[in-house]
This record gives C-alpha cells, structure tokens and sequence, in this order.
C-alpha cells in the first residue's frame, strides 16, 4: 500500500527554490536528478550484488531451459521452435554495460543527457561490463547457446559498440550479426519486439536480460498505471524467462512520467515528474 500522497503544491515548491538565498536564510539545497542513482552503481556493494543475482539466476535458468524443448522466452517465438538452435538476447545498456561514467559528466556539468555527449562517449568505447555479465555470456557460449545483444543504440554506433564490447569481454560471432542497432534496417525502430522476432525465426530464445520494460514486451509507451498492470500480466516470467537488471538512471519508465515527450523542456520534464511524485 502506498502512503498517502503529498500535496502536488508542496512538491512544486522545489522547482521555485533560488540558486542562491539571500543571507541569513539557509541556501537552498542544489543537487542533480542523476546523483544519487550514479553513486549508487558507482559506490554501492548493494548494486554489484543485485547485478550478480541476475546472472546467477540467469545461469541457473539457462539449464532448465536447455532441458525443456518447449520453453522459450520470447512472447515473438511462433510456429515449430523445439528444434531450433538456442540463444539468449540481452539488452547492452544498464544491462551488459555500465554507463555510470557518462552520467559523471553529465552531473559536472550540471546538463540532461543529450546525443552529442552520448554519441562522444559510445565512441569512446570504454564502457565497464556489468558484474556477471561477461561470465553469463560466455558461459552460454560454452554452452552452445547463441548471444544476441538488441539495442537501442543508432546503427551510426554499432562499431564503436562492438569495440567496447569485444573489448570488455564479451564474446561476438564473427559469423553472423549479433548486435542488432536501432535503425539498421528501416523496420527496426524503437520498438524492439520486430528484432526479437527476426532472432525467434531462426533460434529459440531460452531468457532475455533487460532493465526496461521494452527488452521484453512491446506497446509500453502508456501511463505508469497501465506500464504497472502490463509486466503484473507477466508476472510469472520474471526471474525465471526474463532477467532484469535495475537501472533508476532513466528508462520508458521516466518516458512515461512525461507522455514519452521528449520536445518538451527540460523544466516542463521536472515538473511532470513532481506531479507524478504527488500523484502516485
């Protein structure tokens, strides 16, 4: 049960607090959205051993899913799967890559996210693995098991996302393509549940790894109400066919805080958001 909520004019108070107040009055506490999420993953003993959890479980249900010919974890996987060559999908950002790095900058910068900054620092290539997440991939290999990487990253990045994660340990199928960009083929938008089925036609996908809702499901652009009652339909594939990693950064979860509006102007998000604080 949530607590009772606190008046939305109190909350948007916040937003009119001045950089500086005038002495004696005490300034006003400044701070960034991103600072506490950051020094979490960057800091925190708490954040590695949830990211372990995920993949040990994920190592654990691998198995089962070997053994099973009728499991798969794509609700995409359609017809005669039982006998395709198996694979895992994995989402890259927040879920096989540590970006925390960026959001440094960003915080010293006092700055949003913004595709310049993000697109110097994908170029960069140096994005850390997250913990476990090298040792799953490669176990799946080992194992026989296909790993597919499907990200929203624009194709303009897939080298320098292979680089970074080639560099950091991951193992990539000189053979076939396994890291699917958004926008590498015209069909391939946001929505990754078009590529999901690409790798279902010809593989049958035994976990997908994620930290946003969209690695696993599609049509979640709505309200968080209706967000919340669309994974509680799927309750009974987390932790065992999906694998989620927590990311409080961003996500569709803050998209849905706003309308998915990214026209609108940075002061107008933050207000949305006190709102939704208020609200729910």
């Amino acid at each position: 049960m949530r607590s009772p909520t606190v008046p939305a004019t109190l909350l948007l108070a916040v937003l009119h607090c001045p950089a500086q107040a005038p002495a004696p009055a005490p300034a006003c506490r400044q701070s960034h959205e991103k600072l506490h999420s950051t020094l979490w993953v960057r800091t925190a003993p708490e954040y590695r051993g949830v990211a372990e959890q995920s993949y040990r479980i994920a190592t654990e249900r691998l198995e089962a899913a070997l053994k099973n010919r009728k499991w798969t974890a794509a609700l995409e996987q359609q017809g005669r799967y039982e006998r395709l060559p198996p694979a895992v999908v994995l989402d890259i950002d927040e879920t096989v890559l540590d970006n925390s790095g960026y959001n440094v900058r960003v915080i010293a910068l006092q700055k949003s996210w913004d595709n310049p900054t993000w697109f110097r620092w994908v170029e960069e290539a140096g994005a850390p693995a997250i913990p476990g997440a090298v040792e799953f991939t490669r176990y799946a290999r080992r194992r026989g098991v296909e790993v597919f990487f499907i990200t929203n990253r624009e194709a303009e990045l897939e080298a320098a996302t292979r680089r970074n994660l080639e560099q950091a340990g991951f193992p990539l199928n000189p053979k076939i393509d396994t890291v699917l960009t958004k926008g590498e083929k015209p069909e391939w938008t946001s929505d990754k549940s078009v590529r999901r089925r690409e790798v279902a036609a010809r593989y049958r996908i035994l976990l997908l790894c994620g930290d946003d809702l969209g690695d696993f499901l599609s049509g979640i652009a709505v309200p968080p109400a209706e967000r919340r009652a669309l994974a509680a339909r799927y309750s009974a594939n987390w932790g065992t066919k999906w694998i989620i990693l927590p990311n409080a950064h961003y996500g569709s979860w803050e998209d849905a805080l706003y309308g998915f509006d990214r026209s609108l102007a940075d002061s107008v998000i933050l207000e949305r958001k006190y709102e939704a604080l208020a609200r729910e």
